[in-house]
């Protein structure tokens, strides 16, 4: 690319600020939901509308007292919550977040890396932050840490199958795993009789879409899928060591992990960029992309809010009995499809 590296810098510092702050603002945005869903108020106090309350959460943490247990590998104990934090932030890197424009003579790309396996980038990276989870749980040296540790390992190795075999359909039907060229896929319009539609991939892969979902919930951990933590089983599951600002690098992790499976999922199912307006208007594209990523961010809040936790053997076979061979069904029917037609 003609892109100087230095402008790549720029995007990339612009946009990791950006998810820095959504990752902070996230956690006042799941309180306020959760608060309206059980018909509280949620934050109220800290700053007008409780907005500064994210700030007075980070000011909390670097004061309170950083444990770290006595008989604990004090390496790994110390550096597996930055696994988990720097594997969820690099996941961004691929994403598209608009077409490329001018200014001052400068074509900026709003891609940070516009990878050919992009896809396979975010799934690949995505798995790798278990890696933390499991580093910090054995190095707690705590038996329940450890069994959340366990937890997450056959948890990950479970639904990353189907959360990558969901999208071997939209891979098929698009021929590239570059998220750019899926976006711009979905950009054409189809035309059904009188009528004129996108061609997101929710309503050609809809079955994809909904496995896509359960695994994504299930790989970050999130309610009814947060067996790795469930407290009243484990305590805390593999963080039970864990406090003050080292224990933020978990949280603020998965909130990060939500944000990105989020700007995923809207990429390759809702047309990512894809909107009214958004071919001649850059900020509009984004703005699109911001509302989808909501969207599935409020999906998430409002599973946690409803739904109780699953055993763990309800998890696994769900993942195994159910999920894998309608994951399965669904390529086999989707290579089927794209053969008769190309045909």
């Amino acid at each position: 690319m003609d892109e100087p590296i230095w402008l790549k810098f720029i995007v990339a510092f612009v946009i990791m600020n950006v998810l820095l702050v959504g990752m902070a603002y996230m956690t006042y945005f799941e309180r306020k939901v959760l608060a309206a869903f059980q018909d509280r108020m949620g934050p109220t106090r800290t700053g007008p509308k409780g907005l500064l309350q994210p700030l007075a959460d980070g000011a909390k943490l670097l004061g309170k007292e950083d444990l770290i247990p006595g008989s604990a590998d004090k390496w790994v104990f110390f550096f597996a919550p930055l696994v988990v934090f720097v594997t969820a932030i690099t996941s961004v890197a691929v994403i598209p977040f608009g077409t490329s424009f001018d200014v001052a003579g400068q074509t900026i790309n709003m891609t940070i890396a516009d990878l050919n396996i992009g896809a396979l980038f975010v799934l690949a990276i995505s798995s790798v932050g278990v890696y933390g989870i499991i580093l910090g749980a054995w190095a707690s040296s705590n038996r329940y840490s450890l069994l959340g540790g366990l937890r997450a390992a056959a948890q990950v190795v479970s639904y990353e199958i189907i959360l990558g075999l969901s999208l071997v359909g939209i891979f098929i039907l698009t021929g590239s795993l570059n998220l750019g060229d899926i976006v711009a896929e979905q950009s054409r319009t189809l035309s059904i009789g009188p009528f004129e539609i996108s061609n997101w991939f929710i309503l050609s892969q809809p079955l994809a879409f909904v496995l896509f979902l359960i695994a994504a919930v299930a790989e970050t951990n999130r309610a009814p899928f947060d067996l790795p933590e469930a407290e009243t089983e484990l305590v805390s599951g593999f963080h039970t060591e864990y406090s003050a600002f080292r224990f933020s690098f978990y949280f603020l992790g998965e909130y990060i992990a939500m944000i990105v499976m989020s700007l995923f999922a809207s990429t390759l199912f809702l047309g990512g960029t894809d909107g009214p307006g958004s071919d001649s208007h850059v900020l509009l594209g984004i703005l699109w992309l911001l509302l989808k990523t909501i969207l599935f961010l409020f999906f998430y809040v409002w599973l946690r809010a409803t739904l109780p936790r699953f055993r763990y053997d309800q998890l696994m076979g769900i993942a195994w009995k159910v999920l894998l061979p309608l994951v399965l069904l669904n390529i086999v029917v989707t290579a089927a499809v794209r053969l008769a037609v190309n045909s």
